[in-house]
């Protein structure tokens, strides 16, 4: 487990509501130039959470808006074909880079935007960022031929974990170069609060802690630190228990629900792990429109007196804090993304002075 100080820095979620993939990097350089990271345009359909990571599946098809895996027909070939290729990426970090968990430009040129801006420009940074939807939520959103979520399939679990785990691997050695810090690779996971619902009682905690800890194995393998970011209320025992550097959570909405983890979050910092207030509202454009950057200040200050009562100190707290959305800007309109970025952007700044 890796440890730094990341002292209530600003960091972005991801998507943004754009098409020009060069604007909205500047845009992220902008708004958060300590911890940037590449962007996601859902505008292009190849953009999605499902659709940008997904490729690559064995048994992979795609029907108009369809997507789903077919284990009919060929799948068996195409599966040993799969875990041949995963087992070489694995061990050789050349085939990784040319592997099928790599992104494409088609389907990560935001990624690829990125790099070139880093290299072009050279700027300072804190460290980069990376994202991946992460293994649950794309186990619940995809199904096979017969329309069964695939997370139930225990084969399909163990590619689809292994899918994610590498391509979040992948960015990590891509990112590498860029920052003396190590690159954090996020694992967008909203589908973890699907666990535990009546529409999922067989999901077990066990194949929700292993699929996510492929991950982040991963991502320590390749010198990493793994980040998860669940935007709605769930339990977050789940990750929480897990081995994640980085907890991103919806501060604004939620944190009545989350504080109630009190063993959990008190395990969690005072292993040196951070916590990422999701403290700038996304939800509801009349939040957006009605908070500023003092009332944000009040509602962050009097949540954080509440987890110093676990027995850490304010500064302890603020050391292991970054500041972020609550969730990403994809569905937002450009002048509420603007004042979301405005709001994080101000509000770190303030508790950097502090």
């Amino acid at each position: 487990m890796k440890s730094i100080q990341t002292n209530c820095k600003s960091l972005l979620i991801g998507s943004l509501p754009m098409e020009d993939h060069e604007l909205a990097t500047k845009m992220v350089f902008d708004y958060s130039s300590e911890i940037p990271l590449w962007v996601q345009l859902p505008k292009y359909k190849q953009e999605g959470m499902i659709r940008q990571f997904i490729p690559g599946m064995p048994g992979l098809t795609i029907e108009g808006d369809r997507v789903y895996i077919n284990t009919k027909n060929d799948f068996e070939s195409e599966l040993v074909e799969y875990y041949e290729e995963y087992l070489s990426a694995s061990q050789d970090h050349s085939v990784l880079a040319q592997s099928r968990f790599a992104l494409t430009q088609e389907t990560g040129k935001g990624f690829y935007v990125f790099l070139d801006w880093l290299k072009k420009y050279q700027p300072e940074v804190f460290t980069v960022k990376g994202q991946v939807t992460g293994p649950i939520t794309l186990g619940i959103g995809v199904n096979d031929q017969d329309g069964r979520s695939i997370f139930y399939d225990d084969t399909l679990r163990d590619v689809l974990a292994k899918h994610v785990a590498m391509n979040a691997k992948w960015q990590v050695l891509q990112l590498s170069a860029y920052s003396s810090n190590p690159p954090i690779v996020f694992f967008d996971e909203p589908g973890v609060v699907s666990f535990g619902s009546s529409a999922y009682i067989s999901i077990s905690r066990e194949q929700v802690m292993e699929a996510l800890g492929c991950g982040i194995d991963a991502i320590h393998d390749a010198n990493g630190l793994a980040g998860i970011h669940i935007c709605a209320n769930g339990d977050w025992s789940l990750a929480l228990e897990s081995d994640a550097d980085i907890l991103s959570f919806d501060a604004y909405s939620y944190f009545d629900n989350f504080i109630l983890f009190k063993d959990a979050i008190q395990k969690f910092l005072s292993q040196g792990r951070i916590l990422a207030w999701g403290i700038v509202p996304t939800s509801r454009p009349e939040d957006i429109e009605n908070e500023s950057t003092q009332s944000l200040l009040t509602k962050w200050e009097s949540q954080v007196d509440a987890i110093s009562t676990l027995g850490f100190s304010k500064q302890t707290i603020m050391s292991q804090s970054l500041i972020t959305p609550s969730c990403g800007t994809g569905s937002l309109t450009l002048e509420q993304t603007q004042k979301v970025l405005t709001l994080t952007q101000e509000l770190s700044g303030l508790l950097q002075q502090k």
